[in-house]
């Protein structure tokens, strides 16, 4: 049985917030982590991964989007943020060596992961963000038990 939590926003401030509190209840995992976050252009995928990184601490937050993936490193995580928009083939995933992320302690948070198949783990969650304007609907979907986890912590 999948469970799937809907959350509405009506203030980016809200979607970090929340981005935030699941950031608290990855601590506790050990395993790796994956995490898809989907959406269309603008819809706040990178926000999202923005507030979830500063919550351990990390203040300067880059978008991937050239460099494929950004890794924030400190004592308590191992984070690796991907943009897969411009990958013009997933097999630039393997010489930048994406299994190395997969480690246990380790959490991917992937954006436009359907052009890195075949390349990319199976999800734990999937994040999809859409609305328009302030207002945005996170739909979240867990595909492992670790994904159901993660959204028994928030709910």
């Amino acid at each position: 049985m999948a469970i799937i939590l809907n959350f509405e926003f009506t203030h980016e401030s809200q979607t970090i917030a929340f981005a935030k509190k699941l950031a608290i209840c990855t601590q506790t995992n050990q395993q790796a982590i994956i995490i898809y976050l989907e959406g269309d252009l603008g819809a706040g995928k990178t926000t999202f991964a923005r507030g979830f990184i500063q919550s351990f601490g990390f203040d300067r937050v880059k978008s991937p989007t050239y460099s494929l993936v950004e890794s924030y490193i400190n004592d308590v995580i191992n984070i690796h943020h991907f943009d897969c928009y411009r990958l013009s083939d997933p097999e630039e995933l393997e010489y930048i060596g994406i299994r190395e992320y997969s480690k246990p302690g380790h959490i991917q948070l992937i954006e436009w992961a359907d052009l890195g198949a075949g390349m990319i783990p199976s999800a734990d969650l999937v994040i999809s963000i859409s609305g328009e304007d302030n207002n945005r609907l996170l739909t979240l979907n867990a595909k492992s038990d670790t994904g159901k986890q993660l959204l028994q912590c928030i709910d």
